[in-house]
């Protein structure tokens, strides 16, 4: 009976004590020093740094502006919002087993990524190794500095592991701004496109007033500038982003030299911003959704869902998405268009338009 009551008493313990460190989140059942991989205060980072064995880094600083990615580029705000959120969630969940010791202690040192993380003080707050994924790929391998042994580290719930959250490819950490101007701030707009002069324009701002100049052999036979669209139209170049960064990769120059020229689109600021964009047809690959069925408003040996863009002074290529980019690519001709929506501007289908293979 007194055995029986012991064995109740240690099962109790044993059941508060998982609960307490699995759920509470207040504790951790391992030292600071060898696993203290949770970092809760992120209000109080600074800079973070990731390096790897094969020379590639990543710094990102806070600034009252932002976080800038080693001091030259706007960081992504998504990636650092999601590398903070990882340092307050992440726990150790257990020490590696023996038999992987070794495999695991010589690939954190040799494949590992290096992480630092700062105080705005410039304070070290901790140093610590990711590795790759544990078993089944649930959990990552991480090892803290200085520490003895390396730990299977988690997100509650997440599936998978977190190694690419600390990837150290500048394409994976660069914002992938296009334009981002308010309406506000916007001064004239111009959009060129190759080949077809009629449906090019210049849409121009001040205050509330709008103009549109395009060719006059289509505007002179127009009555009736629809002010509301052009007054829609200009809100559409705010926050407007590439796909991700496309320099680098081998033959791009070749393919961006050799591309034909889609359009090209200028956004001037009342403040002296100027943004200035070269886009180009992508060919017709495997992943193009239009190789057996056609679309209308691109043409038949190029991608329809997906373009080449050369921006930030000719120094970056990016590949962009028609869905984000097609609210852009107006025609002259709509702005003197009847607007027969109350919500919004709601520009007609290109596939109706009698300018749109032709012009």
């Amino acid at each position: 009976m007194r055995k029986t009551l012991l064995y109740g008493v240690i099962l109790v313990l044993l059941s508060f004590g998982v609960y307490y460190f699995l759920f509470t989140g207040n504790s951790n059942p391992f030292s600071q020093s060898e696993a203290g991989f949770t970092i809760k205060d992120t209000a109080s980072v600074g800079r973070i740094f990731l390096a790897d064995n094969d020379g590639e880094s990543i710094l990102l600083d806070r600034t009252d502006s932002g976080w800038i990615l080693n001091k030259q580029y706007k960081a992504l705000r998504g990636s650092v919002n999601l590398l903070l959120t990882t340092f307050v969630q992440q726990a150790a969940l257990y020490p590696v087993t023996k038999n992987a010791y070794e495999n695991v202690v010589k690939e954190l040192s040799t494949d590992g990524v290096k992480v630092e993380v700062y105080g705005k003080d410039g304070k070290k707050i901790s140093v610590f190794y990711v590795g790759g994924s544990a078993v089944n790929n649930s959990g990552t391998n991480m090892m803290m500095e200085n520490a003895h042994t390396p730990y299977v580290v988690q997100v509650q719930n997440f599936v998978g592991y977190l190694t690419p959250r600390y990837s150290t490819k500048l394409r994976d950490w660069r914002d992938r701004t296009v334009f981002n101007i308010t309406a506000d701030e916007i001064k004239n707009i111009s959009v060129q496109y190759s080949g077809k002069p009629l449906n090019s324009f210049v849409l121009t701002k001040m205050d509330s007033n709008y103009t549109v100049t395009g060719d006059p052999q289509i505007t002179k036979s127009l009555s009736g500038f629809n002010k509301r669209r052009a007054a829609v139209y200009v809100k559409y170049f705010t926050n407007v982003n590439s796909e991700g960064y496309l320099n680098g990769l081998a033959g791009m120059d070749t393919t961006i030299r050799t591309a034909p020229l889609q359009s090209t689109i200028d956004v001037e600021g009342i403040h002296g911003q100027h943004q200035h964009v070269d886009i180009y047809w992508m060919a017709l690959n495997r992943r193009s959704k239009n190789r057996t069925v056609s679309d209308p408003d691109v043409p038949d040996d190029y991608d329809a869902d997906r373009l080449y863009a050369v921006i930030n002074n000719n120094k970056d290529t990016v590949m962009i998405q028609q869905f984000v980019f097609k609210k852009i690519f107006r025609k002259a001709f709509e702005f003197y268009q009847t607007d027969d929506t109350v919500a919004g501007y709601v520009p007609p289908h290109p596939r109706n338009s009698i300018m749109h293979k032709n012009q």
